[in-house]
């Protein structure tokens, strides 16, 4: 065994004083902490002040020369304590019945004294690692515990009490417990990934994988790749094998974002999954079997793109046995008081600010105003504000917002020639115009999709 001194902490229960200081000895040439005890009634306390990692404990106490009872006993009263604790029980006599029901009543291993030392630390090595382990899954299984208490309130982050969001809610309790495609389509901003995150955690897949791919953001020369996967060797920087995203979401959900904007050669090898459930990876020619729920999301007019020829009718067919549309926010306005104290609370929280509340005349501004970017603008302008205000209540010169109107004149839509304002002017315009639609709006000011991401998110927007 490597002398390196390994982390972990040791207690060793046992009667026999020459037995404790020898384990004692051989141990701490290995471990940092090991701690040695006579008495067995001091366990209970001993657990409580120290996190150990491995209990080596004696089966027979005195008055008890060979039976194991006592052992037993304590070995119950420690998983009773901590059901995930490593103990190693040690004892005199090899008694192989003893041996398998101590390892029936939970403990991990069994060591016959006198022992031989490498028989001893191999034991206790075996046991640390199996004690990491455990915490290991254990912080695993709390973080998990506590994320999906979390997730779990109703619709998480959907906040909203007005009549659209009740008709939504309505929808996801409908659809959630069946494996139908959902197309979710809405303006940027809507929430269409908070729904569809939603619609999973509602699911029979909710203890299962949910992926999202971005489909705007993938190129064609791409596609293949990362949707399908590729083995070591199929091209030139394929150093490994690697499974693609179907692959990757099988017995979960997989969400598509932006399904719109993929191309006509691209959208044909996606029905071909969709109308098989197998993928198969570059460079091999077996398929793979893929079982997802399949979730898409869209801001632009699928009827439009068909009409158009840009978009495939069977296709669509495929991915939108139900279709949810969400609402732009200023078609909800009355959910706005209840998102923006949803928001100021998140924001209150990271920063550490000391405002109370949004007073009654920003809450009418931001009531008034048109919110091109939805929701996520909102939530935008709430933490620019928090981050910036030094009031104890948000005003209403807090929330820096563009003028819905559009003058006749366009040269007097600027209120001052400072470039970045007129940007972010030229900006909110061109995402008003095109009702949301990213694509659109990047085109028509001459930026690519994640260039104007961006700018939107620099802006707050």
């Amino acid at each position: 065994m490597d002398m390196a001194k390994k982390s972990g902490n040791i207690l060793i229960i046992d009667d026999d004083e020459d037995v404790l200081y020898s384990a004692r000895l051989l141990l701490k040439q290995y471990y940092p902490l090991v701690h040695i005890e006579k008495n067995p009634e001091l366990i209970p306390g001993l657990i409580s002040n120290t996190n150990y990692d491995v209990i080596l404990l004696d089966m027979n106490f005195s008055g008890d020369s060979n039976s194991g009872k006592q052992g037993f006993e304590w070995l119950k009263k420690i998983l009773d304590i901590d059901p995930s604790m490593v103990v190693v029980l040690i004892t005199a006599y090899g008694n192989i019945e003893m041996a398998i029901k101590a390892i029936k009543e939970g403990a991990i291993d069994f060591v016959i004294k006198p022992w031989q030392n490498e028989k001893l630390l191999a034991t206790v090595s075996s046991a640390m690692k199996l004690s990491r382990s455990n915490k290991e899954v254990n912080d695993l299984i709390s973080r998990q515990r506590l994320l999906s208490n979390d997730l779990d309130k109703n619709y998480h982050d959907i906040v909203g009490e007005s009549k659209a969001i009740k008709n939504i809610f309505s929808i996801i309790n409908k659809v959630s417990r069946t494996d139908a495609s959902i197309l979710i389509v809405g303006e940027n901003g809507t929430g269409k990934e908070l729904i569809a995150r939603a619609i999973h955690r509602n699911s029979e897949r909710a203890n299962d994988i949910f992926l999202t791919v971005d489909m705007g953001a993938i190129t064609e020369s791409l596609f293949e790749s990362e949707l399908f996967g590729h083995t070591k060797g199929a091209f030139t920087d394929a150093k490994e094998d690697k499974p693609g995203r179907f692959e990757a979401a099988s017995g979960g959900t997989l969400f598509l974002d932006e399904i719109a904007n993929i191309s006509p050669n691209l959208q044909s090898k996606l029905l071909t999954v969709l109308q098989n459930r197998t993928v198969t990876r570059i460079g091999s020619n077996i398929p793979k079997l893929v079982d997802f729920r399949l979730i898409c999301a869209t801001n632009a007019s699928i009827s439009e793109l068909i009409n158009q020829k840009q978009f495939r009718q069977d296709l669509l067919y495929r991915i939108n046995t139900v279709e949810i549309n969400l609402p732009p926010l200023r078609q909800r306005k009355e959910d706005i008081p209840l998102l923006c104290n949803h928001f100021l609370k998140v924001y209150l929280k990271k920063y550490n600010k000391p405002i109370k509340e949004i007073s009654s005349g920003a809450i009418n501004k931001l009531m008034e105003y048109h919110w091109p970017g939805n929701v996520r603008e909102l939530q935008h302008s709430i933490e620019r504000a928090v981050i910036m205000s030094e009031a104890k209540i948000l005003q209403p010169g807090d929330f820096l917002l563009a003028t819905h109107e559009t003058p006749a004149d366009p040269n007097l839509a600027f209120q001052n020639y400072h470039i970045e304002d007129a940007e972010k002017l030229l900006i909110i315009k061109a995402i008003g115009k095109h009702n949301g639609n990213i694509t659109k709006a990047a085109r028509d000011l001459g930026l690519t999709r994640a260039s104007l991401y961006r700018r939107l998110e620099k802006y707050g927007l």
